[in-house]
């Protein structure tokens, strides 16, 4: 999706570039929130709008909707997920020290954005159905690439032999349901989940996992 124009006169009281962020990316930042929160369903524009400090028609110029609006924040959570996994991915590394690093890029992206977090697992449990794209097959290709890497190294002796999808999903859900779970963890924890020492706990637990459910005998 190429963004609108954003060339315009806007009404009175609205902020456009506030904070040293446009129009545009102030609605997204705003929707990410609110559609998290209260669901497709529970989230209307004046929701949105109302958190900006804009008026609708501003978000109208940038957005024609709300169903393209929701759109335009997966987009962008793909995009910011994809490009902060790049580089492990990528890289050269092999065996365990691949796996922590790509573990590292994906557990630092969720600290960073738990919002994106929360908004997938509503997705998910929803089955898609506010998405104009099919959300398993955009993953699909990552998920491949991974169990692939897993299976190659399995063969080669340097892991451990195990189910590669399965260690995925596993891997997954230790991931996400930390963040999207964070107020409920809050209490059996005694903690903040999202803290800096807490956060380094849970990210050194499961890199710890994944170590001993790969490491050859």
């Amino acid at each position: 999706m190429s963004p609108p124009n954003d060339a315009h006169h806007p009404a009175p009281g609205d902020d456009p570039g506030g904070a040293g962020r446009s129009t545009r990316d102030q609605i997204l930042d705003a929707a990410v929130d609110c559609f998290a929160h209260d669901g497709y369903n529970g989230t209307s524009l004046n929701d949105i709008v109302a958190e900006v400090g804009i008026r609708r028609p501003s978000l109208l110029h940038h957005f024609a909707s709300k169903e393209v609006l929701y759109g335009e924040v997966f987009e962008r959570l793909l995009s910011d997920w994809f490009a902060r996994l790049a580089d492990a991915v990528g890289s050269p590394q092999t065996g365990l020290p691949k796996v922590e690093q790509v573990l590292g890029a994906g557990f630092g992206f969720f600290a960073d954005n738990p919002s994106y977090v929360t908004l997938m697992r509503r997705e998910a449990i929803d089955g898609g159905a506010h998405l104009g794209i099919d959300l398993a097959a955009v993953l699909r290709p990552m998920f491949d690439q991974a169990a692939g890497y897993f299976r190659r190294e399995m063969e080669a002796g340097h892991f451990r032999e195990q189910n590669p999808e399965q260690l995925l999903l596993t891997g997954y859900g230790a991931l996400l349901s930390y963040f999207s779970d964070a107020p409920f963890l809050e209490g059996l924890l005694d903690e903040d989940p999202l803290a800096p020492a807490a956060l380094e706990r849970r990210s050194e637990h499961i890199i710890d996992f994944f170590r001993a459910a790969l490491r050859p005998d």
